[in-house]
């Protein structure tokens, strides 16, 4: 089974485009996650519609931050996405008439709520800044970190 990376692959996208100095093409965050520029824009078109991002053309366009770091939460991000299934199991079947079986979904459907909200409560106890953060102390405790410069600097 094919797990959804879309929340892990913009939230990389994200921490990179707050790391730059400039706008970055699709190009530049395609090969960030080593993937296609066309798949970057439609997944960045959705984040701008909601006002995470906004994007220039031309000669120096490309993709910028268009939201404060310290206010947007992965569960903010989580939901720009569509709020995509945490999970893969599910019921064998929607409507059982077998008593059994609508005793498991019974059983299974309340666990994955509550396995799903816990999630979704913990996702927003952590902002972008608070991914920048870790980010910058696991650059500063790289032993080639010296030789670049690349915190995430937030603005006051």
């Amino acid at each position: 089974m094919k797990l959804d990376s879309r929340l892990s692959s913009i939230l990389h996208l994200l921490l990179h485009m707050a790391h730059s100095e400039r706008p970055m093409t699709s190009e530049a965050l395609a090969a960030c996650l080593q993937g296609s520029p066309v798949v970057v824009r439609r997944t960045l078109a959705g984040l701008r519609d909601a006002g995470f991002v906004s994007s220039g053309k031309g000669h120096g366009g490309g993709w910028v931050l268009a939201c404060n770091l310290r206010t947007v939460t992965l569960r903010d991000v989580y939901d720009a996405v569509g709020a995509p299934t945490v999970f893969a199991i599910g019921h064998r079947s929607e409507n059982p008439e077998c008593l059994v079986e609508q005793a498991v979904n019974e059983a299974l459907a309340g666990a994955l709520q509550d396995a799903q909200a816990l999630l979704v409560q913990r996702l927003g106890r952590v902002t972008l800044a608070d991914l920048a953060a870790d980010f910058n102390r696991r650059f500063d405790a790289h032993p080639h970190a010296r030789n670049h410069h690349a915190h995430f600097h937030l603005p006051e």
